[in-house]
């Protein structure tokens, strides 16, 4: 029995839809990485090889330069972000997340929204492009 190891994953718990993009994109790292298939098959064959292929290179580049490059602003390190607090709820026991001041933490709340558009921007990022690798899996043999 073969296993599947994801590189691009920590350990430690993901959702599935994140383990299916990664597992999909490390079955074609794998293709091109260990079966070389730039010298078994013949890409030139015709049309739909050639287009194949690029999908194939355009895919792996994508994977493996392009997207390891993202930054959110969440990752400056000089950000000055609000303390993490916790306030008593009146009469319990409970206690409840304390709001900090949001013009104090103008920058953070700034990069927080940034954050949250550029993640609904790579997930349709990614979804087309996993749509792409499943167009074109009929090709990743050797």
């Amino acid at each position: 029995m073969k296993r599947l190891k994801i590189a691009t994953l920590d350990k430690g718990w993901h959702d599935k839809d994140e383990i299916l993009l990664h597992a999909a994109f490390q079955l074609l790292a794998d293709f091109v990485e260990q079966e070389h298939p730039e010298k078994i098959v013949d890409w030139d064959a015709n049309e739909l090889h050639k287009s194949a292929w690029d999908e194939i290179t355009g895919l792996y580049k994508w994977w493996t330069k392009t997207r390891p490059k993202r930054r959110s602003p969440l990752d400056d390190k000089k950000l000055k972000r609000p303390p993490f607090k916790l306030k008593k709820i009146a009469g319990s026991d409970m206690r409840r997340l304390a709001m900090p001041d949001k013009k104090k933490y103008a920058g953070y709340y700034l990069a927080l929204e940034e954050h949250a558009r550029l993640e609904k921007e790579w997930y349709e990022e990614d979804q087309r492009n996993l749509h792409r690798l499943i167009e074109i899996r009929g090709f990743l043999w050797t």
